[in-house]
């Protein structure tokens, strides 16, 4: 065993040194494979988001300067018009009271007019709007010349209100046209929004099937091996040990896979070698066997002389006990070929209804101990089969449904050809199966939940050797559900079928 081991391990390494040697088309370990998968479905979205934050601070921050200028600009003319209504009132005041000590207003409101234009015209974005205001900078400068080398109170005075008028009319006209390059900036504004909109919304329409398409094929990449090691290990818990164990996927994915395909070598010897122990001691028992129960016969039939009624007695339980004892090494043996892939159909013409009745008389005894009613509907069909395996499933099936079926019981057996196919129905008015023996009936060795009284377990190969020889036949055994108490199996055979070796 340490020998096998040690090969086992030396085969594990050269693999993952081949391995190695092959570009991987996988990450190494599960946890990357997901971190991949993450950053992948993660990133488009991050860029997604980042580009969507870009534009909305974008847009605040031209909504910022677009109120900052309208604000700026309303208030801006405003501060003209009114400098200019008092230069106005300086000149006239300094007219009509021929003080010319009264234009110090003048002045003042001048140097807060050309502050304001000059603020103004720096913080203009357009260049119309720009050359506007130069141009009343420009016209009030004139003024301000003539006011300025204003000598004596004359009727050059007196004209320049008219001066004034064109000013303000102009400075209006500056505030009716700032305001519509405002509209155009907030027009430009709901236009940028609705576009950041339109974006935003197909990069949605982009992103989620991307990510869509892409959780799906992260998901399939992680689940295919998973599901892979999941078959595996349910192959192995049904007893396929035949078919090697290979997983694709992440490194420790697959030394998962590794091991459960070492694991299932480990199976595959042990169960090698049960088979062996059990064809060994299987035919190591059927030599004495054969000479215990001839001599059982021989005592039976009275050859050594005439037995008491105890004798008797002894006799013929010794000689049904070597009968069992028999039948359970012939099962053995039956199995043990069966898994060796032994079992060879030798298969020629015969009646169904012959293999019937002869199993039947083998079962007559206790049909008669136990009082049973054998309710039989079997046309005689012809069918190519093996009858030494025909005969020892319908016995298994029969003895099965004899030793549970109560005393004074009926059992039921109906044939009927359906379609080219012989299905054989056979229950019984027992104890039926128990719930959690439904699924594991079948299987080899196991021993269902109800025992009759009286009865030396069985081996629990009965209804397994059935179903392989059905199998091997091209058919099957199974079990029906019953509404009331009792067990119904139903054996399907083919009337003609090709010869199979399993």
């Amino acid at each position: 065993m340490a020998t096998h081991t040690n090969n086992l391990s030396e085969t594990y390494i050269e693999s993952d040194d081949s391995t190695a040697q092959h570009i991987q088309r996988f990450p190494e370990s599960f946890l990357k494979i997901i971190l991949l998968g993450f950053s992948l479905i993660g990133i488009p979205l991050i860029v997604a988001l980042i580009d969507s934050a870009v534009t909305i601070d974008r847009l605040a921050n031209q909504s910022r300067d677009t109120v900052y200028q309208a604000t700026q600009t309303t208030r801006g003319n405003r501060i003209l018009i009114d400098e200019i209504l008092v230069m106005e009132r300086s000149v006239k005041q300094t007219f009509i009271l021929r003080d010319l000590s009264l234009l110090e207003n003048y002045f003042h409101a001048h140097s807060r007019f050309v502050s304001t234009a000059k603020d103004l015209i720096e913080r203009s974005l357009h260049v119309k709007q720009r050359l506007f205001l130069e141009n009343i900078l420009s016209l009030e400068n004139e003024v301000f010349l003539q006011v300025e080398n204003t000598r004596e109170i004359t009727e050059n005075l007196r004209s320049l209100t008219n001066d004034f008028s064109s000013l303000i009319e102009l400075t209006k006209d500056s505030s009716v046209m700032g305001n519509e390059l405002i509209d155009q900036e907030v027009d430009k504004m709901l236009d940028m929004a609705s576009q950041a909109r339109t974006d935003v919304e197909i990069q949605l329409l982009a992103l989620i099937p991307f990510v869509i398409l892409l959780a799906l094929s992260f998901s399939i990449l992680l689940t295919r091996p998973i599901r892979r090691i999941d078959e595996a290990i349910y192959n192995m818990g049904q007893g396929e040990f035949s078919k090697p164990i290979r997983i694709e996927g992440p490194q420790n994915l697959k030394h998962i896979g590794n091991r459960l395909d070492w694991m299932r070598q480990r199976l595959l010897k042990s169960e090698e070698q049960k088979s062996q122990f059990l064809r060994h001691v299987s035919h190591e028992l059927k030599t004495p066997l054969t000479a215990i129960r001839e001599g059982a016969d021989l005592l039976a039939e009275g050859v050594t002389g005439r037995l008491t009624a105890k004798q008797q007695l002894i006799a013929n339980i010794l000689h049904s006990s070597s009968l069992q004892l028999q039948k359970r090494i012939e099962d053995l043996l039956q199995f043990s070929a069966i898994h060796a892939n032994k079992t060879i159909l030798v298969k020629c013409q015969a009646s169904l209804k012959k293999i019937l009745n002869e199993v039947m008389q083998n079962q007559n005894l206790t049909i008669l101990r136990k009082r049973l009613r054998i309710n039989q509907n079997c046309p005689d069909l012809i069918f190519e089969c093996d009858v030494e395996k025909i005969q020892i499933i319908l016995d298994n099936l029969l003895s099965n449904a004899v030793k549970f079926s109560p005393p004074n019981g009926q059992i039921d057996i109906i044939v009927t050809n359906e379609n080219g196919k012989i299905i054989l129905d056979i229950s019984d008015a027992g104890i039926g199966v128990h719930e959690t023996d439904k699924e594991k009936i079948f299987e080899p060795f196991y021993q269902g939940q109800f025992i009759p009284d009286s009865h030396v377990q069985g081996t629990g190969l009965g209804l397994s050797i059935a179903r392989e020889f059905a199998l091997a036949h091209g058919g099957n055994v199974v079990l029906i559900q019953q509404k009331d108490l009792g067990a119904h199996f139903r054996l399907t055979l083919p009337i003609s079928d090709n010869e199979r070796i399993l």
